[in-house]
């Protein structure tokens, strides 16, 4: 799995180097409006793509981020009470031995 995404990284970066590097010219950019028109930026428009790519990814990052995070801590608790519940619980053999000796009287007094 971890050869995979490898993969899928190194397709992403590669088309993102090669998207980049033809487009490296000067795009016009209207940011804000200001009184006197837009607060106006001219940068490559691989840069603009960086910028945006992010700003897109890594909020999505994040939320995934998060909910593995609250899974494993879902997962964790769960282990964490099945396991006391296990050591909390041992039934000793006299215990069992008292139960089958009175299943046999309730056996013994049905019709």
């Amino acid at each position: 799995m971890q050869v995979m995404r490898t993969i899928v990284w190194i397709v992403i970066t590669a088309i993102l180097v090669a998207f980049v590097a033809m487009n490296w010219g000067p795009a016009a950019v209207n940011f804000w409006p200001v009184e006197d028109g837009y607060l106006h930026f001219e940068w490559p428009v691989g840069v603009i793509a960086i910028i945006f790519f992010a700003l897109g990814f890594f909020p999505m990052w994040l939320l995934n981020r998060a909910h593995v995070w609250r899974l494993r801590r879902r997962v964790g608790a769960l282990e964490n009470s099945l396991r006391a519940a296990a050591a909390a619980a041992p039934v000793a053999q006299d215990d069992v031995d008292a139960m089958d000796e009175t299943e046999g009287e309730l056996s013994d007094n049905v019709p």
